[in-house]
């Protein structure tokens, strides 16, 4: 699996593992919404853009977490596909990209947990041989 669980005492940890840094987000961002509905049933129909900047990679992670979530509850939506690309310009990294899912629709999505906001508690991104992981805990 591409995401995992990190057990926590309150809250809940999520973990993105990919090739690329931004696979290792997309990967947690989707774990974090696995948490909030099944993800097979959200459809990718519309994409919403994204753009989120911070001085470390691990203020970015929480920060493209916290984004998400903004759009979540401002927009009515649930994601289940999301693209970025992250670089770095001077000392700090920027993440642009796009969010995709579809309008909440209690008829057919199970709900799961609310997901309240992304917190630094356990915030790591690292590679590890050729490995990328970014993790944080999220507040349920």
């Amino acid at each position: 699996m591409p995401y995992e669980f990190i057990p926590h005492p309150s809250d809940m940890g999520v973990r993105g593992i990919g090739s690329t840094v931004e696979e290792a987000f997309a990967e947690a961002a989707r774990a974090m919404f696995s948490l909030m509905a099944d993800l097979g049933t959200v459809d990718p129909q519309e994409g919403v853009p994204f753009e989120v900047e911070a001085e470390t990679l691990e203020d970015l992670f929480v920060r493209f977490l916290a984004e998400l979530l903004f759009l979540r509850d401002t927009q009515g939506l649930l994601f289940s596909r999301f693209t970025l690309r992250i670089h770095q310009e001077g000392q700090r990294f920027r993440a642009v990209g796009q969010a995709f899912g579809e309008k909440f629709d209690p008829q057919k999505h199970k709900v799961g947990i609310d997901v309240k906001a992304a917190t630094y508690n356990w915030v790591k991104v690292e590679e590890r041989h050729g490995t990328w992981i970014a993790q944080g805990v999220v507040d349920v």
